[in-house]
């Protein structure tokens, strides 16, 4: 009984983080975002 409580406690938790893994992937990709644009700023012409 307590392995299935644990188990549906790991899953709860699992399925919520996914909103979590999405929000860090959105954050990364904006940072990359800034990077990008700050080196093109300081590219020599």
């Amino acid at each position: 009984m307590k392995k299935i409580v644990a188990l549906l406690a790991f899953t709860g938790f699992a399925l919520s983080g996914c909103n979590t893994i999405e929000g860090v992937g959105k954050d990364a990709k904006a940072t990359g975002n800034a990077i990008e644009k700050a080196a093109h700023r300081h590219e020599p012409k």
